[in-house]
C-alpha cells in the first residue's frame, strides 16, 4: 500500500450544505430556518437560559441550599457525661444498690432532652461513674463501652419490622402445602 492509495471511508466525507442558494438547491428561500420568528432573522443571539420572556427557572425556584437526605433519622442526643452529672446532682432517681434506669422519659423529666417523641441516641462524651441501665434507640460505640465499664448495661429499643401476633395467639410458622 502506498500513500496515494489511502482515501477516507466511503460516506465519511461529505460536502458542506450551502443554504440560501435558490429553490433548486433544496435549502433556498428560508434556508432551513422556518418561517418568521426571532430565530429566522439574522443576527439572533438568544442566551441558553432565555425562556421566551416568561419568568426564568432560576428566578422561579427559591434559594434553597444544600442537600436533604430523606432517609436521615433525626435523633434526640445526650452524652453519657451529662447523664452521669444528672445522677450526681440528684435529677435522676436512684435506689441504693440498684442501677439508675435511664430512658427518654426520665431524661425529659431531668431536663436533658427536649422531645421524647424523637428516637434517643446516647453519645460517648464525658465520663460515667454511676451504675446505669440505659434504654435508647441507638448508642455510639464509646458510649456503650463507658457504660459497661462502669458496671452498667445498655439495651437498644428495637421496633419490629413486621406485625407481631396478638397476645395468646401462637404465631403462624412457615406452612407449606406439599399435597
Amino acid at each position: 500500500m502506498k500513500i496515494h492509495d489511502l482515501h477516507p471511508a466511503e460516506g465519511s466525507v461529505t460536502k458542506r450544505t450551502r443554504v440560501g442558494r435558490g429553490i433548486a438547491a433544496g435549502k433556498g428561500k428560508t434556508a432551513g430556518r422556518g418561517t418568521k420568528g426571532q430565530k429566522s432573522r439574522s443576527g439572533v443571539s438568544i442566551p441558553a437560559w432565555f425562556e421566551g420572556g416568561q419568568t426564568p427557572l432560576h428566578i422561579r425556584i427559591p434559594k434553597l441550599r444544600g442537600f436533604h437526605n430523606i432517609n436521615d433519622i433525626a435523633y434526640e442526643v445526650v452524652n453519657v457525661g451529662a447523664i452521669s452529672a444528672a445522677v450526681e446532682s440528684g435529677k435522676l432517681p436512684q435506689e441504693k444498690g440498684a442501677p439508675v434506669t435511664v430512658n427518654a422519659d426520665t431524661l425529659k423529666a431531668a431536663g436533658l432532652v427536649r422531645r421524647d417523641r424523637l428516637p434517643l441516641k446516647v453519645l460517648g462524651h464525658g465520663e460515667v461513674d454511676a451504675k446505669l441501665f440505659v434504654l435508647a434507640d441507638a448508642f455510639t460505640k464509646s458510649a456503650r463501652e463507658k457504660i459497661e465499664a462502669a458496671g452498667g448495661t445498655t439495651q437498644v429499643i428495637e421496633i419490629p419490622s413486621s406485625p407481631l401476633a396478638a397476645l395468646g395467639v401462637e404465631p403462624a410458622g412457615d406452612v407449606t402445602d406439599k399435597g
